[in-house]
């Protein structure tokens, strides 16, 4: 029987933009979360060759990286399900086995995604817990993968460490500069490891006349010099630095403008939800939408959600929003008017729209694709997933704490041989 309802937590919290200066928040029922929940859990089952396999429990952080390419960090749990890893069977169809004879764990993954479907792990670790005996830790690394590291990462120390010195001991300038912020981070499994660190530094208030090195008496100046760096390491399987290059710029405070973000020419770019620039082709959208329904009733635009512009030979608009019926039948009405108010109780949509602008023209083509909402819950939800709710608790990070807004699904996971608890964990 399949397993018909998980206990799933997701926080909508993103990491500090600090740690991850490329990271964003995502939203838990973000159809992806669960593929690259999916495939990170389907390469662990694959990776064990006896046994039985895991099953997903809960999620409890996600942040989307983007760079050149889109990559999640993920931290999710699990527990030992009642399907052998030969059986044939997924994840989706095994259930829990039995609390006390079944082991758990807690996995911390990088999962990246090229193009729209084509999801694979970067490289995971999973603390397995069995029923009895000690805690067992399985790495898995992709070779030759190229993916992003927290900027907090513990693994970047030796490296950062190096590079301060590296640039101390090589620079004219005449004060120690001290660590500012780590911008970005990335890693690279080979023969060892390679790394590519961006991060600032600043100057401190101790002259290299009277310091041969930073001490605890070094500190960063508030008007002191800041440089911005790029730095390549490469760390050989003795966890030594076996080559380094470094590359800097300084600045003097004054003058220092943060270099602007990268831009891509002819790329989408995220736009507000409310700008005035998105009226027309919503507009476009939702007449296109009342035309070639079939519905009885006008629908009217709720709510919009996405939306990004892309320059192209003219303008190209994709929007993301749902329409609900209005209360404004089309045999009595000729056409959707402000007068048309929503019906609470109709039916609503979700709609993605790619609306084309060729101005010089005087032209617009929009094209629309909606679905009821009910429709696209469901199917945003692997098997075994109930509705979810969205509850706020109290979490603490590093001595602080925070409200997180985390989404629960309702129920709770049925171990092997209960009996179903309601009439949809029977059906």
């Amino acid at each position: 029987m399949k397993l018909i309802a998980i206990l799933f937590l997701c926080s909508r919290l993103p990491l500090s933009l600090t740690e991850e200066s490329f990271s964003q928040e995502i939203d838990c029922n973000d159809e992806d979360v669960f593929k690259a929940v999916d495939t990170a859990l389907k390469k662990y089952n694959h990776g064990n060759h006896k046994g039985n396999q895991f099953v997903l429990y809960r999620v409890t952080e996600v942040t989307k990286m983007d760079d050149t390419d889109t990559f999640y960090s993920l931290k999710y749990q699990i527990k030992e399900g009642n399907c052998s890893v030969q059986s044939g069977k997924t994840w989706q169809d095994c259930d829990y086995k039995e609390s006390e004879q079944a082991a758990t764990g807690e996995c911390t993954v990088t999962v990246g995604k090229r193009g729209n479907e084509k999801f694979s792990v970067a490289t995971q670790t999973c603390q397995i817990t069995p029923a009895e005996g000690p805690v067992v830790t399985a790495q898995y690394d992709c070779v030759g993968c190229v993916h992003p590291i927290s900027t907090a990462s513990p693994e970047l120390e030796p490296i950062l460490t190096h590079a301060i010195q590296h640039f101390n001991n090589n620079t004219d300038h005449s004060h120690l500069f001290v660590l500012r912020e780590v911008k970005k981070a990335q890693a690279q499994v080979v023969a060892g490891w390679n790394y590519e660190v961006t991060y600032s530094i600043v100057q401190t208030n101790c002259s290299k006349e009277n310091y041969l090195f930073l001490t605890p008496d070094c500190k960063s100046l508030s008007n002191g010099d800041i440089g911005e760096c790029t730095d390549s390491a490469y760390m050989d399987p003795q966890l030594r630095i076996a080559s380094f290059s470094q590359k800097c710029d300084l600045y003097p405070e004054e003058d220092f403008v943060p270099p602007p973000p990268e831009i891509c020419l002819g790329c989408p770019t995220n736009i507000p939800v409310d700008s005035p620039e998105l009226e027309e082709a919503l507009n476009h959208s939702i007449a296109k939408l009342n035309a070639e329904n079939n519905q009885t009733f006008y629908f009217k635009i709720d709510r919009v959600t996405k939306a990004t512009a892309q320059v192209v030979a003219g303008m190209k608009y994709y929007i993301e929003f749902t329409a609900r019926e209005t209360t404004c039948a089309k045999k009595s009405n000729t056409e959707l008017t402000a007068n048309c108010m929503i019906n609470k109780f109709g039916q609503i949509l979700d709609c993605k729209a790619n609306v084309y602008v060729v101005p010089w023209e005087k032209k617009i083509y929009p094209t629309v694709d909606c679905e009821p909402l009910e429709k696209i819950s469901l199917m945003k939800r692997p098997p075994g997933f109930s509705p979810f709710r969205s509850i706020l608790m109290a979490g603490t990070k590093e001595g602080t704490t925070r409200h997180l807004r985390l989404c629960e699904y309702q129920g709770r996971p049925r171990e092997a041989g209960a009996e179903p608890t309601s009439e949809s964990e029977s059906s």
